[in-house]
Protein backbone atom coordinates (compact mmCIF):
# COMPACT_ATOMS: atom_id res chain seq x y z
CA UNK A 1 0.00 0.00 0.00
CA UNK A 2 1.53 3.17 -1.21
CA UNK A 3 2.04 6.32 0.99
CA UNK A 4 2.05 10.04 0.44
CA UNK A 5 3.83 13.14 1.75
CA UNK A 6 1.55 16.09 3.08
CA UNK A 7 1.86 17.84 -0.45
CA UNK A 8 0.65 14.41 -2.26
CA UNK A 9 -2.12 13.61 0.15
CA UNK A 10 -3.49 17.30 -0.20
CA UNK A 11 -3.18 17.14 -3.78
CA UNK A 12 -4.90 14.06 -3.66
CA UNK A 13 -7.86 15.12 -1.59
CA UNK A 14 -7.77 18.43 -3.16
CA UNK A 15 -7.62 20.33 -0.09
CA UNK A 16 -4.87 23.12 1.26
CA UNK A 17 -1.45 21.35 2.98
CA UNK A 18 -2.64 23.47 5.54
CA UNK A 19 -5.98 21.85 6.22
CA UNK A 20 -4.08 18.89 6.43
CA UNK A 21 -1.77 20.02 9.28
CA UNK A 22 -4.26 21.50 11.48
CA UNK A 23 -6.47 18.16 11.42
CA UNK A 24 -3.15 16.96 12.73
CA UNK A 25 -2.74 19.35 15.32
CA UNK A 26 -5.58 19.02 16.48
CA UNK A 27 -6.12 14.80 16.65
CA UNK A 28 -8.67 14.62 13.74
CA UNK A 29 -6.20 13.11 11.61
CA UNK A 30 -2.99 11.90 12.15
CA UNK A 31 -0.88 10.49 9.74
CA UNK A 32 0.08 6.35 9.73
CA UNK A 33 3.73 7.19 10.00
CA UNK A 34 6.43 9.53 9.73
CA UNK A 35 9.62 9.59 7.37
CA UNK A 36 13.50 9.80 8.86
CA UNK A 37 13.24 13.46 8.57
CA UNK A 38 10.31 13.81 10.61
CA UNK A 39 7.95 14.37 7.41
CA UNK A 40 4.39 12.75 7.55
CA UNK A 41 3.68 10.13 5.26
CA UNK A 42 -0.22 8.98 4.76
CA UNK A 43 -1.95 5.92 3.56
CA UNK A 44 -5.29 5.01 1.90
CA UNK A 45 -6.34 4.30 4.71
CA UNK A 46 -5.68 8.22 6.02
CA UNK A 47 -6.70 9.20 2.70
CA UNK A 48 -10.42 6.74 3.78
CA UNK A 49 -10.83 8.90 6.93
CA UNK A 50 -9.86 12.18 5.50
CA UNK A 51 -12.75 11.30 3.13
CA UNK A 52 -15.10 10.57 5.76
CA UNK A 53 -14.29 14.16 7.51
CA UNK A 54 -15.05 15.86 4.38
CA UNK A 55 -18.17 14.27 3.96
CA UNK A 56 -19.48 15.33 7.12
CA UNK A 57 -17.86 18.77 6.60
CA UNK A 58 -20.23 19.17 3.45
CA UNK A 59 -23.21 17.95 5.88
CA UNK A 60 -22.66 20.98 7.75
CA UNK A 61 -20.56 19.11 10.96
CA UNK A 62 -18.43 20.80 13.49
CA UNK A 63 -15.12 19.43 13.70
CA UNK A 64 -16.43 18.36 17.07
CA UNK A 65 -19.14 16.73 15.84
CA UNK A 66 -16.94 15.11 13.63
CA UNK A 67 -14.76 14.07 15.78
CA UNK A 68 -17.78 12.04 17.58
CA UNK A 69 -18.95 10.31 14.11
CA UNK A 70 -15.64 9.00 13.25
CA UNK A 71 -15.29 7.58 16.48
CA UNK A 72 -16.20 3.81 17.05
CA UNK A 73 -20.01 5.12 18.37
CA UNK A 74 -22.85 2.78 18.37
CA UNK A 75 -25.19 3.31 15.80
CA UNK A 76 -27.75 4.68 17.41
CA UNK A 77 -25.55 7.60 18.86
CA UNK A 78 -24.48 8.40 15.32
CA UNK A 79 -28.02 8.27 14.35
CA UNK A 80 -29.27 10.45 16.89
CA UNK A 81 -26.16 13.08 15.94
CA UNK A 82 -27.90 12.87 11.88
CA UNK A 83 -31.11 13.60 13.68
CA UNK A 84 -29.60 16.38 14.87
CA UNK A 85 -28.39 17.96 11.91
CA UNK A 86 -31.15 17.25 9.90
CA UNK A 87 -33.10 19.25 12.52
CA UNK A 88 -30.61 22.28 12.01
CA UNK A 89 -30.84 22.17 8.19
CA UNK A 90 -34.26 22.19 8.06
CA UNK A 91 -34.14 25.20 10.78
CA UNK A 92 -31.65 27.31 8.30
CA UNK A 93 -33.93 26.67 5.58
CA UNK A 94 -36.58 28.45 7.06
CA UNK A 95 -34.60 31.27 8.26
CA UNK A 96 -33.33 31.74 4.88
CA UNK A 97 -36.92 31.20 3.44
CA UNK A 98 -37.24 34.38 5.76
CA UNK A 99 -34.63 36.16 4.16
CA UNK A 100 -35.62 35.42 0.80
CA UNK A 101 -38.88 36.83 1.44
CA UNK A 102 -36.97 39.65 2.88
CA UNK A 103 -35.13 40.24 -0.56
CA UNK A 104 -37.75 39.70 -2.47
CA UNK A 105 -40.27 42.05 -0.77
CA UNK A 106 -37.73 45.17 -0.74
CA UNK A 107 -37.38 43.85 -4.65
CA UNK A 108 -40.83 44.70 -4.96
CA UNK A 109 -40.67 48.52 -2.85
CA UNK A 110 -37.94 49.49 -5.29
CA UNK A 111 -40.01 48.51 -8.38
CA UNK A 112 -43.04 50.00 -7.48
CA UNK A 113 -42.23 53.05 -5.50
CA UNK A 114 -38.66 53.68 -7.68
CA UNK A 115 -36.45 54.12 -3.72
CA UNK A 116 -35.74 51.55 -1.01
CA UNK A 117 -37.46 51.74 2.36
CA UNK A 118 -34.33 51.71 4.91
CA UNK A 119 -36.72 50.16 7.55
CA UNK A 120 -37.13 47.00 5.39
CA UNK A 121 -33.68 46.42 4.81
CA UNK A 122 -33.03 46.97 8.99
CA UNK A 123 -35.40 44.08 9.05
CA UNK A 124 -33.86 42.29 6.28
CA UNK A 125 -30.36 42.37 8.00
CA UNK A 126 -32.18 41.52 11.32
CA UNK A 127 -33.19 38.06 9.90
CA UNK A 128 -29.50 37.40 8.83
CA UNK A 129 -28.07 38.26 12.26
CA UNK A 130 -31.01 35.65 13.32
CA UNK A 131 -29.60 32.87 10.92
CA UNK A 132 -25.90 33.19 12.51
CA UNK A 133 -27.58 33.39 16.09
CA UNK A 134 -29.52 30.24 15.30
CA UNK A 135 -26.86 27.26 15.72
CA UNK A 136 -25.88 28.67 18.96
CA UNK A 137 -28.94 28.28 19.86
CA UNK A 138 -29.89 25.20 18.95
CA UNK A 139 -26.26 23.94 19.94
CA UNK A 140 -27.42 25.11 23.82
CA UNK A 141 -30.63 23.06 23.48
CA UNK A 142 -29.01 20.13 22.17
CA UNK A 143 -26.96 20.50 25.47
CA UNK A 144 -29.58 20.68 27.60
CA UNK A 145 -30.98 17.77 26.32
CA UNK A 146 -27.49 15.95 26.96
CA UNK A 147 -27.46 17.22 30.77
CA UNK A 148 -30.80 15.73 31.12
CA UNK A 149 -29.85 12.12 29.59
CA UNK A 150 -27.02 11.73 32.21
CA UNK A 151 -29.25 12.72 35.69
CA UNK A 152 -32.07 10.68 33.97
CA UNK A 153 -30.23 7.61 33.23
CA UNK A 154 -28.15 7.64 36.14
CA UNK A 155 -29.76 9.47 39.12
CA UNK A 156 -30.24 7.45 42.23
CA UNK A 157 -33.70 8.79 43.38
CA UNK A 158 -35.55 7.44 40.23
CA UNK A 159 -38.56 9.90 40.21
CA UNK A 160 -36.10 12.34 38.42
CA UNK A 161 -35.81 15.81 39.35
CA UNK A 162 -38.13 17.28 36.92
CA UNK A 163 -41.32 15.36 38.29
CA UNK A 164 -39.89 16.03 41.48
CA UNK A 165 -39.72 19.44 40.94
CA UNK A 166 -43.86 19.17 39.34
CA UNK A 167 -44.61 17.59 42.34
CA UNK A 168 -43.21 20.71 44.69
CA UNK A 169 -45.48 22.72 42.26
CA UNK A 170 -48.91 23.73 43.93
CA UNK A 171 -51.37 23.89 41.50
CA UNK A 172 -55.38 24.87 42.46
CA UNK A 173 -57.88 24.82 39.38
CA UNK A 174 -58.07 27.68 37.77
CA UNK A 175 -54.38 28.89 38.22
CA UNK A 176 -52.83 31.09 35.72
CA UNK A 177 -49.21 30.04 35.69
CA UNK A 178 -45.93 31.37 33.95
CA UNK A 179 -42.60 29.48 33.84
CA UNK A 180 -39.75 31.85 32.29
CA UNK A 181 -37.04 30.30 30.86
CA UNK A 182 -38.74 26.98 30.04
CA UNK A 183 -36.15 25.98 27.93
CA UNK A 184 -37.09 22.70 26.20
CA UNK A 185 -39.81 22.23 27.88
CA UNK A 186 -38.93 19.12 29.92
CA UNK A 187 -40.82 19.97 33.14
CA UNK A 188 -43.88 19.78 31.75
CA UNK A 189 -44.08 16.54 29.71
CA UNK A 190 -45.16 14.58 32.88
CA UNK A 191 -48.44 16.92 33.19
CA UNK A 192 -51.30 15.56 32.40
CA UNK A 193 -54.20 16.99 30.15
CA UNK A 194 -56.52 17.33 32.64
CA UNK A 195 -54.73 19.91 34.46
CA UNK A 196 -53.40 21.67 31.45
CA UNK A 197 -57.11 22.22 30.92
CA UNK A 198 -58.22 23.23 34.06
CA UNK A 199 -55.24 26.08 33.86
CA UNK A 200 -53.74 28.55 31.96
CA UNK A 201 -49.96 27.78 31.31
CA UNK A 202 -47.45 30.08 29.71
CA UNK A 203 -43.89 28.98 28.83
CA UNK A 204 -41.75 31.67 28.13
CA UNK A 205 -37.54 31.88 27.07
CA UNK A 206 -35.55 34.87 25.33
CA UNK A 207 -34.69 32.60 22.64
CA UNK A 208 -37.41 31.83 20.24
CA UNK A 209 -34.81 28.95 19.18
CA UNK A 210 -35.61 27.37 22.82
CA UNK A 211 -39.14 28.09 22.24
CA UNK A 212 -39.65 26.23 19.23
CA UNK A 213 -37.77 22.95 21.07
CA UNK A 214 -40.18 23.13 23.65
CA UNK A 215 -43.01 23.16 21.27
CA UNK A 216 -41.93 20.27 19.44
CA UNK A 217 -41.10 18.90 22.76
CA UNK A 218 -44.24 19.08 24.26
CA UNK A 219 -46.82 19.05 20.60
CA UNK A 220 -49.05 16.98 21.66
CA UNK A 221 -50.14 19.21 24.42
CA UNK A 222 -51.50 22.82 23.73
CA UNK A 223 -49.50 25.53 25.85
CA UNK A 224 -49.06 29.07 25.39
CA UNK A 225 -45.62 30.19 24.31
CA UNK A 226 -44.01 33.70 24.59
CA UNK A 227 -40.72 35.17 23.58
CA UNK A 228 -39.50 37.79 26.00
CA UNK A 229 -36.70 39.35 28.08
CA UNK A 230 -37.89 38.71 32.14
CA UNK A 231 -36.15 41.98 32.79
CA UNK A 232 -39.13 43.24 30.93
CA UNK A 233 -42.20 40.45 31.44
CA UNK A 234 -45.09 42.01 29.05
CA UNK A 235 -47.74 40.93 31.10
CA UNK A 236 -49.97 42.79 33.42
CA UNK A 237 -50.27 43.78 37.19
CA UNK A 238 -51.04 41.11 39.32
CA UNK A 239 -51.70 38.61 36.25
CA UNK A 240 -49.88 35.34 37.49
CA UNK A 241 -50.81 32.91 41.05
CA UNK A 242 -47.68 30.63 39.86
CA UNK A 243 -44.35 31.81 38.39
CA UNK A 244 -41.70 29.44 37.93
CA UNK A 245 -37.50 29.75 37.01
CA UNK A 246 -36.15 26.70 36.65
CA UNK A 247 -32.10 27.16 37.12
CA UNK A 248 -32.30 29.91 35.12
CA UNK A 249 -31.80 33.37 37.41
CA UNK A 250 -28.09 32.73 37.75
CA UNK A 251 -28.05 33.49 33.77
CA UNK A 252 -29.57 36.93 34.46
CA UNK A 253 -27.53 40.05 34.64
CA UNK A 254 -29.65 41.84 36.35
CA UNK A 255 -31.45 39.69 39.06
CA UNK A 256 -33.08 41.81 41.01
CA UNK A 257 -34.78 43.45 37.97
CA UNK A 258 -36.21 40.46 36.79
CA UNK A 259 -37.64 39.34 40.54
CA UNK A 260 -38.87 42.74 40.48
CA UNK A 261 -41.22 42.10 37.70
CA UNK A 262 -42.06 38.52 38.61
CA UNK A 263 -43.08 40.17 41.91
CA UNK A 264 -45.28 42.74 39.94
CA UNK A 265 -47.22 40.00 37.56
CA UNK A 266 -47.63 38.00 41.13
CA UNK A 267 -51.17 38.38 42.56
CA UNK A 268 -50.79 39.55 46.82
CA UNK A 269 -51.74 35.05 47.40
CA UNK A 270 -48.98 34.39 44.60
CA UNK A 271 -46.32 32.05 44.61
CA UNK A 272 -42.84 31.73 43.37
CA UNK A 273 -40.44 28.67 42.78
CA UNK A 274 -37.02 29.03 41.84
CA UNK A 275 -34.84 26.30 41.51
CA UNK A 276 -30.90 25.95 41.75
CA UNK A 277 -27.56 24.07 43.02
CA UNK A 278 -25.18 24.79 45.92
CA UNK A 279 -21.25 24.49 45.92
CA UNK A 280 -20.95 21.15 46.03
CA UNK A 281 -23.18 19.60 43.12
CA UNK A 282 -21.13 17.65 40.86
CA UNK A 283 -18.31 18.37 42.15
CA UNK A 284 -16.44 15.18 41.67
CA UNK A 285 -16.92 15.81 38.19
CA UNK A 286 -14.97 19.01 38.52
CA UNK A 287 -12.62 17.19 40.45
CA UNK A 288 -11.71 14.89 37.88
CA UNK A 289 -10.82 16.94 34.91
CA UNK A 290 -8.81 18.93 36.87
CA UNK A 291 -7.17 15.18 37.90
CA UNK A 292 -6.34 15.13 33.77
CA UNK A 293 -5.69 18.54 33.00
CA UNK A 294 -5.58 21.28 35.81
CA UNK A 295 -6.52 23.76 33.32
CA UNK A 296 -9.95 22.48 32.56
CA UNK A 297 -12.73 24.48 34.40
CA UNK A 298 -16.37 22.93 33.01
CA UNK A 299 -17.72 26.25 33.72
CA UNK A 300 -16.11 29.78 32.89
CA UNK A 301 -18.58 31.10 35.98
CA UNK A 302 -19.15 29.44 39.19
CA UNK A 303 -23.29 30.04 38.93
CA UNK A 304 -23.90 28.81 42.08
CA UNK A 305 -22.07 32.29 43.46
CA UNK A 306 -24.44 34.36 41.43
CA UNK A 307 -27.92 32.75 42.54
CA UNK A 308 -27.47 29.15 44.47
CA UNK A 309 -28.54 27.42 47.59
CA UNK A 310 -26.17 28.95 49.66
CA UNK A 311 -27.28 32.84 48.74
CA UNK A 312 -30.51 32.40 47.20
CA UNK A 313 -32.89 33.01 50.39
CA UNK A 314 -30.62 35.96 51.23
CA UNK A 315 -31.46 37.41 47.54
CA UNK A 316 -35.11 36.31 47.19
CA UNK A 317 -36.27 37.79 50.85
CA UNK A 318 -35.37 41.21 49.49
CA UNK A 319 -38.84 40.61 47.54
CA UNK A 320 -40.72 38.26 49.48
CA UNK A 321 -42.15 38.09 52.75
CA UNK A 322 -41.55 34.10 53.05
CA UNK A 323 -38.80 32.20 51.37
CA UNK A 324 -38.70 28.50 52.20
CA UNK A 325 -35.75 25.37 50.45
CA UNK A 326 -36.48 21.82 49.69
CA UNK A 327 -33.76 19.73 48.74
CA UNK A 328 -33.95 16.90 45.92
CA UNK A 329 -32.20 13.76 47.86
CA UNK A 330 -30.08 12.14 44.91
CA UNK A 331 -27.19 11.50 43.47
CA UNK A 332 -25.33 9.70 40.44
CA UNK A 333 -24.25 6.58 39.70
CA UNK A 334 -22.39 6.59 36.41
CA UNK A 335 -20.82 3.57 34.49
CA UNK A 336 -21.11 4.11 31.14
CA UNK A 337 -18.39 6.47 30.01
CA UNK A 338 -19.56 7.46 26.59
CA UNK A 339 -22.55 9.28 27.90
CA UNK A 340 -20.14 11.38 31.12
CA UNK A 341 -17.82 12.40 27.82
CA UNK A 342 -20.97 13.64 26.22
CA UNK A 343 -21.75 15.46 29.80
CA UNK A 344 -18.22 16.73 29.86
CA UNK A 345 -18.14 18.74 26.29
CA UNK A 346 -21.72 20.02 26.51
CA UNK A 347 -20.78 22.18 29.65
CA UNK A 348 -19.88 26.05 28.85
CA UNK A 349 -15.90 25.81 29.56
CA UNK A 350 -12.97 25.43 28.20
CA UNK A 351 -12.81 21.82 27.92
CA UNK A 352 -13.73 21.45 24.65
CA UNK A 353 -10.22 23.36 23.66
CA UNK A 354 -8.09 22.07 26.04
CA UNK A 355 -9.20 18.53 24.97
CA UNK A 356 -8.55 18.70 21.73
CA UNK A 357 -6.32 16.23 20.07
CA UNK A 358 -6.61 14.28 23.49
CA UNK A 359 -10.30 12.60 23.47
CA UNK A 360 -9.48 9.40 23.16
CA UNK A 361 -6.52 9.76 25.95
CA UNK A 362 -9.32 11.64 27.96
CA UNK A 363 -11.47 8.81 27.41
CA UNK A 364 -9.08 6.01 28.62
CA UNK A 365 -8.23 8.13 31.91
CA UNK A 366 -12.06 7.79 32.83
CA UNK A 367 -12.36 4.51 31.81
CA UNK A 368 -9.71 3.62 34.44
CA UNK A 369 -11.73 5.95 36.68
CA UNK A 370 -14.91 3.75 36.71
CA UNK A 371 -13.26 -0.16 35.71
CA UNK A 372 -13.93 -1.50 39.02
CA UNK A 373 -16.85 0.80 40.23
CA UNK A 374 -19.61 2.86 39.05
CA UNK A 375 -18.28 6.51 39.21
CA UNK A 376 -20.72 8.54 42.27
CA UNK A 377 -21.27 11.89 41.86
CA UNK A 378 -23.07 14.34 44.34
CA UNK A 379 -26.07 16.30 43.52
CA UNK A 380 -26.93 19.80 45.90
CA UNK A 381 -30.08 21.00 44.37
CA UNK A 382 -33.37 22.12 45.53
CA UNK A 383 -36.16 24.64 45.31
CA UNK A 384 -37.09 28.45 47.18
CA UNK A 385 -40.46 28.51 47.05
CA UNK A 386 -41.19 32.29 48.14
CA UNK A 387 -44.87 33.49 49.10
CA UNK A 388 -46.23 36.54 49.65
CA UNK A 389 -44.83 38.73 47.16
CA UNK A 390 -43.62 42.40 48.63
CA UNK A 391 -45.33 44.98 46.34
CA UNK A 392 -43.92 48.42 45.93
Amino acid sequence: MGTYSTTEFAKKANVSVRTIRYYDNIGLLKPSNYDEGGGRCYSEKDFFQLQKILSLKFFGFSLKEIEELICDRASEEIKDLFNMQVKLVQKKIDNLKQVEKGLIDAKHIIESQGELRWENVINLLYLMDMEEQLLQQYQNSENIAIRIKLHTQFSANKLGWFPWLFHQIEIKEGSKILEIGCGNGELWKSISKEILKKNEIILSDISAGMIRDAMSNLKEFEFKYSVFDCNDIPFLNDDFNIVIANHMLFYIKNISGALNEVVRVLNANGVFYCSTYGENHMKEISEMVKAFDPKINLSEIELYKIFGLENGQKILEEHFEEVSLKIYDDHLEIDDVEVLCDYIYSCHGNQNHILAGRKNEFKEFLQEKMRKNKMIISKHAGVFICRKPKKN
